[in-house]
């Protein structure tokens, strides 16, 4: 999908909240928001490094960092995150849940430690979910909120190269938790329907977000940012509930 000019909604331009974004995929996403005249708030559990993030992404435009770090598993920092961001922008008219556990590639269903594996589905899961609860109130005061999900094929039964039935059982938990967020996407918006609220899950691919993620294939990050932009961007008639790799339906 290549980069096309952004178009918000509304009349002016939202204010977003990024979640794990002080490098990766989140933070190039921030970028292209601020860019676009959005004003953003960019999280990270570390907030020495969202502020650094924020600092170097001033000439992109209005970037700023949650006060605090943001660990989306830990729901007393979600709740105080909520207050924080009203307290700073006044209004949320977008959410992207960035933020995720990454893969254990080695792992099996069989062989998984179940405990690890927990906290995988708390951050992947859960953490989304939490997420979400607590930004709701804010998302609701906007005339064209948006939340959108990043998942992954990882959790599809359609994606034929990295889908739950492609690896031969390998990233168990992390494909187990992919999978829970389409569901919960679905569900979220089956719940909103005929509210202003539009939810959508989106695939970025495999993206080089560590190192040796190109050996496995990975494009870039800049070519994963635009189908999310995309989502954050959909007019008030756009898809609810859907899966989306590159601004195209994904088969889950």
């Amino acid at each position: 999908m290549t980069e096309t000019t952004v178009t918000w909604p509304g009349s002016s331009p939202p204010v977003c909240l990024v979640s794990g974004a002080s490098g990766g995929l989140g933070r190039a996403v921030a970028e292209r928001l601020a860019q676009a005249g959005a004003t953003v708030v960019i999280t990270s559990r570390d907030p020495d490094r969202a502020a650094a993030a924020a600092a170097e992404l001033t000439g992109a435009g209005d970037v700023r960092a949650l006060p605090g770090g943001l660990d989306i598993a830990d729901a007393g920092r979600v709740d105080a995150a909520a207050r924080a961001v009203e307290a700073l922008t006044g209004r949320l008219d977008v959410l992207v849940n960035n933020a995720a556990a990454y893969a254990d590639w080695a792992e099996t269903a069989t062989g998984a430690d179940l405990a690890a594996s927990r906290a995988v589905m708390d951050t992947n899961l859960y953490g989304t979910w939490r997420m979400i609860q607590a930004f709701l109130p804010l998302l609701r005061r906007s005339e064209h909120p948006r939340i959108v999900n990043v998942a992954s094929g990882a959790g599809s039964h359609g994606d034929q190269q990295y889908g739950l039935a492609a690896r031969r059982g390998a990233a168990a938990s992390y494909g187990v938790s992919k999978a829970a967020v389409l569901a919960l996407t679905a569900i979220l918006a089956a719940e909103l329907d005929g509210t202003p609220v539009i939810v959508n899950a989106v695939d970025p691919d495999l993206t080089a977000t560590w190192p040796g993620a190109e050996a496995m294939g990975a494009r870039p990050v800049t070519g994963s940012v635009p189908g999310i932009v995309w989502a954050v961007t959909l007019p008030d008639g756009g898809p609810r509930g859907g899966f989306f790799r590159d601004g195209r339906p994904h088969s889950w």
